[in-house]
């Protein structure tokens, strides 16, 4: 579960990113964080993985506070959040293969657990079949779902998403999120997904938490975004 208590965020700039929000998710669900540019989207899921602190409040994973952890288990939180990108940062020198072996390569995992972890993965992202190519090679649908896979291949339990479909045309936004949708489901993987696309929010009838000028204005089960 992961907890935001009164959490306000303001840059040293003088930016109001958030501005006192309070929000709960319960492990396993699946959760839109939807407004405009610069509404505090970003900046909420940065405070999730210690990227950024909060100027006041506290957010809590699993019921601890994760700004009182030390440094030096900064790495192991981190571990347990898969993060998506809508720029995707793949490495281009490397092949798809490499780009999702990365992470089990960092937990010093051996050759033959690797090439079982990634091959399963890459199948569940339907990308198994294009495991050597490199990213400039791909599509862009193609180029997210490997993103996706080196997200989940270390099998965390909350999954981040970016405005990952922010450079996809529609079909390949719909495919990418049917794939969050299938992880959260068959991996029982927390994803909170940033977007300010309403049509995929509405279209998949999720939990939409709506952010206006770094405010929560609007949570509802099976919601939508109104975007008029």
């Amino acid at each position: 579960m992961i907890q935001f208590e009164s959490v306000t965020k303001k840059y040293p700039s003088g930016h109001l990113a958030l501005d006192n929000i309070s929000l709960k998710i319960e492990s396993g669900e699946f959760v839109f964080i939807v407004g405009s540019s610069g509404a505090g989207k970003s900046t909420l899921l940065k405070l999730i993985t210690r990227e950024i602190s909060p100027t006041t409040g506290r957010i809590l994973i699993n019921s601890e506070d994760i700004f009182k952890i030390p440094k030096s288990k900064i790495p192991i939180l981190r571990r347990r959040i898969g993060t998506v990108f809508q720029d995707f940062k793949l490495l281009l020198t490397r092949t798809v293969f490499e780009n999702v072996a990365m992470p089990l390569e960092v937990l010093s995992k051996n050759s033959s657990e690797i090439e079982k972890a990634v091959s399963g993965t890459l199948e569940k992202v339907g990308m198994l079949d294009k495991a050597n190519n490199f990213p400039l090679q791909l599509a862009g649908g193609e180029i997210q779902r490997t993103s996706i896979a080196r997200a989940i291949i270390a099998k965390p339990e909350v999954l981040l998403a970016d405005e990952p479909t922010g450079d996809l045309d529609p079909k390949n936004s719909q495919g990418v999120v049917e794939l969050l949708e299938k992880i959260n489901k068959e991996d029982k993987t927390t994803v909170i997904m940033a977007t300010h696309n309403a049509q995929i929010v509405n279209h998949f009838k999720k939990r939409v938490v709506t952010l206006e000028s770094g405010k929560i204005v609007n949570d509802q089960k099976e919601g939508k975004y109104e975007t008029g």
